[in-house]
């Protein structure tokens, strides 16, 4: 054991000599630039109460699921949900998933077969390759959101072809050319794995992501979409056909083999697409909110490029995003650094995100603090 400890010890202490260590911190009180709570929704008492309300009018009683779906964490109320949410996304089925990351492990991990080749973008979040790694499948990434690349290693896959990609990029906010992925991968037959996650809620009628509000949704052979981001609450889901539908209940092992979500969580996931429906205009002030800033910030040489609630400064090295970082939150807004090996090295930033709450004083104050950052930096 004191080995094993000593080993343990001697990681974390190396991880902490590259600049690397991660630690929890407490959820600041300054204006929020750093979650992922883009409709504010997370912090609605409207919503709070209304799943309340659902949660007393259930005739369910339970604190828990009581186990997976397959043996005793299966209610109609759960499967109510889900036919709900697959109108919303426009599938023939929908799947609950306890979160985003499961969800892309369990398509992953399942679906593709051995001799089969999985394509991911070279940016995709972690669940998605850690889904492929487990899989037997062959797996290979493109460079970001470059099409040429793909059909070049399209060409030479193996038998049935994944492609696996975001709507929106966690990182660096920016948009999956996805009509002409659908395109191309029609072109060589290959089915496309597509991760909502940063595009549920802020996108698309009543929320419905990228894929609908292109009207491509149907040529997309998995589409993923999380809760816990622009919806405010906690899970995942699947949407696809009914033959997918069955088939990860009955082969994909991060859903057969885990407790479900609780009926409280499955009253959250209902209750807040119902009040994103009757509140439709918290798009429309996020994207005000966003416009607001890139015009804020239209002089920064620092920023990469994107229309999404997710906007980045580009400081080089895990050092200077951290004296970045400390700069900012001493003048009272929760940014938080990105750094290497979350990001490329040399690539390490400043991630900020939008929401609706945050007010145009507080965008004018967040970019003027930006600004003047940046001239010091290069006096």
């Amino acid at each position: 054991m004191d080995a094993w400890r000593k080993e343990l010890q001697g990681r974390l202490k190396a991880r902490e000599k590259e600049g690397l260590l991660r630690t929890l911190k407490y959820t600041s009180d300054q204006i929020d630039f750093s979650s992922n709570d883009y409709l504010g929704l997370s912090r609605s008492e409207s919503l709070f109460n209304e799943i309340h309300q659902e949660l007393d009018a259930l005739t369910i009683k339970r604190n828990g699921a009581t186990g997976s779906r397959l043996l005793a964490g299966n209610t109609e109320y759960y499967e109510e949900t889900e036919s709900r949410l697959a109108k919303i996304f426009k599938a023939d089925a929908s799947l609950i998933f306890n979160s985003g990351y499961t969800a892309n492990l369990a398509v992953l991990s399942s679906l593709p077969q051995r001799n089969d080749t999985i394509l991911y973008d070279e940016l995709a979040h972690a669940c998605i390759k850690d889904g492929a790694r487990l899989s037997l499948a062959k797996r290979y990434s493109f460079r970001h959101n470059d099409l040429n690349d793909l059909e070049a290693k399209l060409k030479r896959a193996e038998g049935k072809i994944y492609i696996a990609v975001e709507s929106i990029y966690s990182m660096d906010g920016d948009q999956c050319p996805l009509q002409e992925l659908v395109s191309l991968s029609e072109k060589y037959n290959a089915f496309i794995i597509l991760d909502e996650a940063h595009s549920t809620g802020v996108m698309g009628e009543q929320g419905s992501g990228l894929a609908v509000s292109l009207n491509v949704h149907s040529k997309i052979a998995v589409r993923v979409y999380t809760f816990g981001k622009a919806m405010g609450i906690h899970g995942a889901c699947v949407a696809g056909n009914n033959d997918l539908h069955d088939y990860l209940i009955n082969f994909a092992r991060p859903f057969i083999y885990t407790t479900a979500l609780p009926p409280h969580s499955i009253a959250a996931i209902d209750c807040a697409f119902k009040y994103l429906s009757n509140n439709i205009y918290l798009q429309e002030r996020l994207r005000n909110n966003i416009q607001f800033f890139l015009h804020a910030v239209q002089d920064l040489p620092n920023r990469t490029i994107s229309t999404s609630a997710i906007q980045t400064a580009i400081y080089p090295g895990n050092e200077n995003a951290r004296i970045a970082a400390t700069e900012l939150q001493q003048k009272g807004f929760d940014v938080r650094p990105i750094l290497s090996p979350t990001v490329p090295k040399g690539s390490e930033r400043l991630r900020i995100c939008l929401h609706t709450f945050n007010t145009k004083s507080d965008i004018e104050a967040l970019a003027s603090t930006l600004k003047s950052f940046q001239a010091v930096m290069h006096s």
